[in-house]
């Protein structure tokens, strides 16, 4: 099947090249942050430090064994509070709630000092902790995020990340990749991540195991992003085109090579 001629990155004037360099090593340090949030946000929920499919399952799904707060406290606030302040405030949980022990043992100064700045119930998004009933809310068993907190983080990780990934794929494409069908997949494997991603976060909810899709799908929309970076930064500045390719004038054919 014989397709429309497209030009490779060679053939773009120096303006064109630099704006596509610039766009990419923005969107590659975008990225990058986006995974350190990625893992300060769920690491060290299961107890271990490295992010792990039992995190996943702890953030979508909820824990067994701790409570809202705990597993707060242990995975995307741990570094939110000196250790020995974040070991009593869950011994504290863990030995009853009590409201007496709140003030006696000083919880209500720890989460004034180091909660209230953004728990303060200013923002409808965020557990509110301020005094003893509102926090006694987060000391009851772990469920997970809410349906109503994954639709919402739902369609801004679908309208973000597909913008992203068209803007990327969208340079990517001018690419010289041999057989054309590998330049396809490469293009579409991070938008069916996307789907596969958001989905198992529902799926999770219902069926823990599902967590490995999201992290496998996550995998590969790094892996995806991360070919479609170099290759495009190294075809644009040092790679020369096959003789017979610069001979036609640097337009590449688009032959279905099957």
């Amino acid at each position: 099947m014989n397709q429309q001629h497209y030009a490779h990155f060679s053939m773009f004037p120096m303006s064109m090249r630099v704006l596509y360099t610039s766009t990419l090593i923005v969107l590659g340090i975008g990225y990058l942050f986006a995974m350190i949030h990625i893992f300060s946000s769920h690491a060290g929920r299961d107890g271990n430090p490295m992010l792990s499919v039992d995190d996943l399952i702890i953030a979508y799904s909820g824990s067994k064994t701790d409570t809202k707060l705990e597993s707060a406290l242990n995975g995307p606030m741990a570094n939110m509070l000196p250790t020995e302040e974040r070991n009593k405030v869950i011994a504290w949980v863990r030995s009853g709630v009590s409201e007496s022990e709140y003030t006696s043992n000083g919880i209500d100064e720890i989460i004034g000092k180091r909660c209230l700045t953004c728990h303060n119930g200013k923002n409808p998004h965020i557990p509110n902790l301020k005094g003893f009933e509102n926090l006694s809310h987060v000391t009851e068993a772990d469920t997970g995020m809410d349906i109503f907190t994954l639709v919402r983080v739902s369609h801004i990780h679908l309208f973000g990340i597909t913008f992203i990934f068209f803007i990327v794929s969208t340079i990517f494409s001018h690419a010289y990749i041999r057989p054309l069908w590998a330049k396809c997949i490469i293009i579409m494997v991070p938008f069916i991540a996307i789907i596969l991603d958001i989905g198992s976060w529902y799926l999770t909810k219902i069926y823990p195991p599902f967590a490995w899709i999201v992290m496998g799908s996550g995998a590969l929309m790094g892996v995806a992003f991360a070919i479609q970076w170099v290759i495009s930064i190294y075809q644009m500045w040092f790679y020369t085109l096959p003789q017979e390719i610069l001979d036609q004038g640097g337009f590449v054919s688009q032959k279905v090579d099957l």
